[in-house]
């Protein structure tokens, strides 16, 4: 006779090590339902939730023999789903550095602006300053001193990526600053 009482995560995951195929159909139905709202504010569109989930359930599958059944489901469930959510991130954000317009596309555009900027050469080097330190160093390296991004790297102990990515941020930053001061 079945019970009406739901049967916890921990006890359908010991008796699906053990065995229970239905249990183990059960422990991996009920975590998709736990992990998908989890996926859903983290990751978009919903189709890579999707494959998200499935690439947490291959694992949770994979590492099912690391289940201790004295410790709770649930944190080792999340623990799992964290890692394969962070590579799945990591991946997506490399696709979208590789598809990224190039920072020296806009160096022109940015090199007019600063042009433009109300007091010249004594101005920028305030302004840029002014920048969070690492940022600053940055510029500083490359378009003072002429370092190309994997010298600047090599320099600061970055990698080419985090510097390209950090002087973009750091343009940024410089033109909302020059364009406010402006304004202003």
């Amino acid at each position: 006779m079945k019970s009406a009482e739901p049967v916890s995560l921990e006890s359908l995951m010991q008796l699906a090590l053990a065995g229970d195929s239905r249990a183990y159909q059960q422990v991996l139905k009920d975590s998709a339902a736990l992990l998908r709202p989890y996926l859903s504010r983290r990751v978009s569109p919903q189709a890579a939730v999707d494959d998200v989930l499935q690439d947490i359930l291959v694992s949770v599958h994979k590492s099912r023999h690391t289940y201790d059944g004295m410790r709770p489901y649930a944190p080792w469930l999340f623990a799992i789903a964290r890692y394969r959510l962070t590579d799945y991130l990591r991946g997506a954000y490399k696709d979208k550095l590789r598809h990224a317009a190039d920072i020296s596309d806009h160096e022109e555009f940015l090199a007019a602006d600063v042009t433009e900027a109300p007091s010249s050469f004594e101005y920028l080097d305030k302004v840029v300053r002014e920048l969070p330190e690492k940022q600053g160093r940055i510029l500083t390296l490359m378009h003072q001193l002429g370092y190309t991004a994997k010298e600047t790297a090599a320099q600061l102990g970055m990698t080419e990526t985090a510097v390209k990515v950090s002087a973009h941020r750091a343009y940024k930053l410089l033109k909302k600053k020059l364009e406010h001061d402006g304004n202003a």
